[in-house]
């Protein structure tokens, strides 16, 4: 692919990553329907489930890689850890700026008392060094330690999924569909490490 076409396709992800912040901002405005009876409420499930669906997107860039051949989308990858960073952070800071009237007395209480807002924060805490060191500068610096911060990407879906089933009220449908898919993501990394052994095995027996 030549770098013009690499470029459009990054411009394509960029607008579809950016699209349901758009659109949210425009129902804030009051625009698109609006956000319902509890706005509050309609901006932190956008934001979090945004963040929560881009950061399942990222793992799924290697498996759709190794199946299809499409070498090309590990280049988006970066790109959209990157957004659901973005949308994740912005959860948080909806949740204290609008939730909690940035009654900075009330979020410490809030995270330690609340589980399901203990391991969000926990999932958060892990995504800032990923984030940092997301440019190919720190990843020359880094070396193998690179490789192996990054893999904290494991934990963070795993503890995002659990955040948002634990503050699912009543029907857990969608909850159980992330825990499919995270499931379905970890699960099939499980299995090519056990073939790569296997294989190791094999050629040393």
């Amino acid at each position: 692919m030549q770098r013009w076409q690499l470029s459009l396709l990054k411009a394509f992800v960029w607008l579809a990553c950016l699209a349901p912040f758009a659109l949210l901002a425009a129902r804030t405005a009051g625009l698109a329907g609006g956000l319902g009876a509890d706005p509050v409420a309609e901006v932190l499930d956008t934001l979090g489930k945004t963040g929560l669906n881009l950061l399942l997107i990222t793992l799924a860039v290697t498996p759709v890689r190794i199946l299809t051949g499409l070498n090309l989308v590990a280049r988006l990858r970066r790109l959209l850890g990157l957004f659901a960073f973005f949308y994740i952070a912005m959860h948080f800071t909806a949740f204290v700026w609008l939730d909690l009237q940035l009654a900075w007395g009330m979020i410490a209480g809030e995270i330690v008392l609340r589980p399901f807002i203990t391991v969000g924060m926990i999932a958060l805490l892990l995504l800032i060094p990923l984030a940092v060191t997301s440019t190919r500068g720190m990843q020359r610096r880094l070396g193998r330690k690179w490789v192996s911060l990054h893999r904290l990407v494991y934990p963070i879906a795993i503890l995002g999924v659990w955040h948002y089933w634990w503050q699912v009220k009543a029907d857990t449908r969608e909850a159980l569909v992330y825990i499919g898919i995270l499931a379905a993501l970890l699960g099939y990394r499980v299995f090519r490490s056990w073939q790569r052994q296997q294989r190791r095995r094999a050629s040393t027996s």
